[in-house]
């Protein structure tokens, strides 16, 4: 774990995910799911939030928003891109593999472009009732694309992210091999 986050800090010293635009699933799952279903916003989770894309453009929504994520860096990064807005994101460098659902609640998650199976009963246990799960990452087929090597245990299987959440009701889910392999989810907690 040790040099996977070495290697991760050293790639985002140098530049790599940079983007501070929203990946376009959580634009269009917001439009469709996050703004009917939670019209006053809430408290939202951004789990391995990277350098803090998403969880800005929640902040600019109106949300209060916990960044989590192990990269020193990355964080850095994130408070840096926030400007302003940093005093309403809640920045934790922290190990999201061993996410365990405390007393908090959150009305949403995002999860993107990142897997750890053993945490999705967390994931759901932590949600509010009615609170939303959206997760986007890569599925097996991405590599067999040639856009890139990624570990096979952090590629999804086909259909995986539709009975990883047990207690959620899929509002959306779809896989794609368009431009890269992924899988994108919405669930919402009853």
């Amino acid at each position: 774990m040790k040099d996977e986050r070495t290697a991760w800090n050293e790639r985002y010293r140098k530049g790599s995910h940079s983007t501070v635009e929203p990946d376009s699933f959580l634009v269009e799952s917001y439009a469709e799911f996050i703004k009917p279903l939670l019209p006053n916003g809430g408290f939202a989770l951004d789990l391995a939030g990277g350098i803090g894309r998403h969880a800005i453009w929640l902040v600019q929504r109106g949300w209060q928003v916990r960044l989590a994520d192990i990269l020193e860096v990355g964080v850095e990064h994130a408070r840096d891109h926030a400007g302003v807005l940093k005093e309403k994101i809640e920045f934790r460098i922290e190990d999201v593999s061993n996410f365990k659902a405390g007393k908090t609640r959150y009305d949403l998650i995002l999860v993107f472009f990142y897997l750890q199976r053993e945490i999705f009963p967390e994931l759901v246990k932590t949600l509010r009732l009615g609170g939303l799960l959206l997760y986007k990452t890569y599925t097996r087929l991405h590599p067999k694309l040639g856009r890139g090597q990624i570990h096979p245990m952090h590629l999804l299987k086909e259909n995986e992210l539709l009975t990883a959440s047990p207690g959620l009701t899929v509002l959306d889910y779809h896989e794609t091999v368009h431009s890269r392999g992924v899988a994108e989810f919405v669930g919402r907690k009853k």
